[in-house]
């Protein structure tokens, strides 16, 4: 589904999806785009910032309240730090200023409906396993129910911040570069920027982190990129051990 109310950028990707051999479905304002996704269920939504009605930022908000994990791909011609951050906050999968290559924007498309099918929207069965919950200290992430609680209280995360977070407390204290969470995110794709990556950090860091700007949980390894750990259990083995004179006594 592509949302844009500019007839030739509408039309421009409308031709290069077909031409791709996707069946493309055009909306003018905000408030169509709901009601249509709601009808059709599109496999991906192409969605333009700037719309009468209900402007894309509105939409994607009203889409993760209803707990859509429709990807969307966002357009618009603002290019601000707090635009990027706010869509992306607001459960955006990515983003792109206009002026932009069709040719990237089909990149990005393909990115985003490649990772779709991997995750799978209808999982194969599979053997029985153990629970799915991953315990990082006081942080759970469970992917079966795509829940997050610390220390016992629900944490709201975006599909990216999701992605993100599963992918480090499958694997805690393991340093993650940019491109490895990117993968996570969209999979192999020379298109997306490693700065996707640091605004989903930054974002959970508001979310899991006592004062996000000295972060304990969620850490930066310089020069390489990040690792979730367990600040309690740093702390303790921080601490001096027992042992010596007062030990033997």
């Amino acid at each position: 589904m592509v949302a844009e109310d500019d007839d030739k950028q509408a039309e421009l990707v409308r031709r290069y999806l077909e031409r791709e051999g996707h069946s493309v479905a055009v909306v003018r304002d905000g408030l169509a785009v709901l009601e249509q996704v709601r009808q059709r269920e599109p496999d991906l939504l192409v969605l333009d910032v700037m719309m009468p009605r209900a402007d894309g930022l509105d939409v994607v908000r009203v889409l993760r309240a209803e707990e859509r994990e429709l990807p969307v791909l966002m357009l618009t011609a603002r290019s601000t730090e707090d635009d990027l951050l706010l869509g992306l906050d607001l459960g955006a999968d990515d983003y792109m200023t206009k002026p932009y290559s069709p040719r990237e924007l089909m990149a990005r498309v393909r990115t985003l409906l490649r990772r779709t099918r991997r995750t799978g929207r209808t999982p194969e069965p599979a053997e029985p396993a153990a629970p799915s919950e991953m315990t990082v200290g006081a942080l759970v992430v469970d992917p079966d129910r795509h829940e997050v609680r610390l220390g016992g209280e629900p944490v709201d995360c975006t599909p990216g911040e999701f992605r993100i977070l599963a992918a480090m407390a499958a694997e805690p204290d393991r340093v993650f570069t940019r491109q490895r969470l990117l993968e996570e995110l969209h999979g192999f794709d020379r298109y997306i920027s490693g700065r996707t990556v640091d605004v989903h950090i930054m974002n959970l860091r508001k979310k899991v982190e006592p004062a996000p700007r000295s972060p304990v949980r969620l850490l930066t390894v310089f020069g390489v990129g990040y690792k979730l750990t367990d600040p309690d259990r740093a702390r303790l083995a921080r601490l001096p051990a027992r042992g010596g004179r007062d030990a033997s006594r």
